[in-house]
């Protein structure tokens, strides 16, 4: 049974790292004594042990201990014996193609949909979907490919964002990126905006957070999903 939070973002503005997520990470972890991060997507070039003190600083008030995977000999091994799993954001193709450099990308989708507790953030969530090609970040790097996890049978657009009222900014909005998408692609897209998340409970998904999501499918007018609503395609 699949049981993950995917959301848009670590940080809201204004608060802490996973500040507004730790009330329900609390409950969501459960009984988890330690969890396993995935450092990859190491944010703005941070070293695997500076983002892993991040992490384990924030899983410390809900008393969780983290370890990152890159400390393990095995990997894989460590995933399966994993008691949940934390991927944090950053850059999602470096992500990926770690996943894939490593040989891990296999046994991670077959813990998650195993029933290993897994929360993912911003490039942690995007990978959870069908491929990473909704992803906002540069592609420092080139994956062997840019198929993910298909956890979920849509892509997430993390960090989603409106059109700003009034700015001078003439390049293309987020929607008309994902517009463009979808003249090549069938694959739904879930705009997540910041402060939201999706609770993943085997096949059921339900937005969470203050805000609505904005669901994209092609050939359809985009729209809006309220928190609490499950996401239907």
């Amino acid at each position: 049974m699949k049981k993950l939070i995917i959301a848009s973002t670590s940080t809201v503005f204004g608060s802490s790292y996973l500040d507004y997520l730790l009330p329900t990470l609390s409950s969501f972890f459960g009984n988890v004594n330690t969890l396993l991060f995935i450092p990859y997507a190491r944010p703005g070039g941070i070293s695997y042990d500076a983002y892993t003190k991040i992490a384990a600083k924030a899983f410390a008030t809900i008393n969780i201990k983290v370890q990152g995977i890159h400390e393990f000999e095995n990997p894989a091994k460590a995933l399966q014996e994993a008691e949940a799993i934390f991927t944090g954001g950053g850059n999602t193709f470096e992500l990926l193609n770690q996943l894939y450099q490593k040989e891990i990308f296999t046994e991670l989708k077959t813990v998650l949909e195993n029933g290993t507790p897994y929360l993912g953030t911003s490039a942690g969530s995007n990978i959870c979907g069908v491929s990473i090609r909704n992803t906002n970040d540069m592609p420092v790097v080139h994956p062997p490919s840019f198929k993910a996890l298909e956890i979920i049978s849509f892509n997430i657009n993390a960090h989603y964002l409106d059109p700003a009222v009034g700015s001078k900014h003439m390049g293309e909005t987020r929607e008309t990126r994902i517009q463009e998408f979808h003249i090549f692609n069938d694959t739904p897209v879930l705009g997540l905006r910041e402060g939201s998340w999706l609770e993943v409970n085997n096949e059921r998904i339900t937005l969470k957070g203050a805000l609505q999501a904005r669901l994209f499918k092609k050939d359809s007018i985009p729209v809006e999903l309220v928190s609490g609503s499950e996401v239907l395609l």
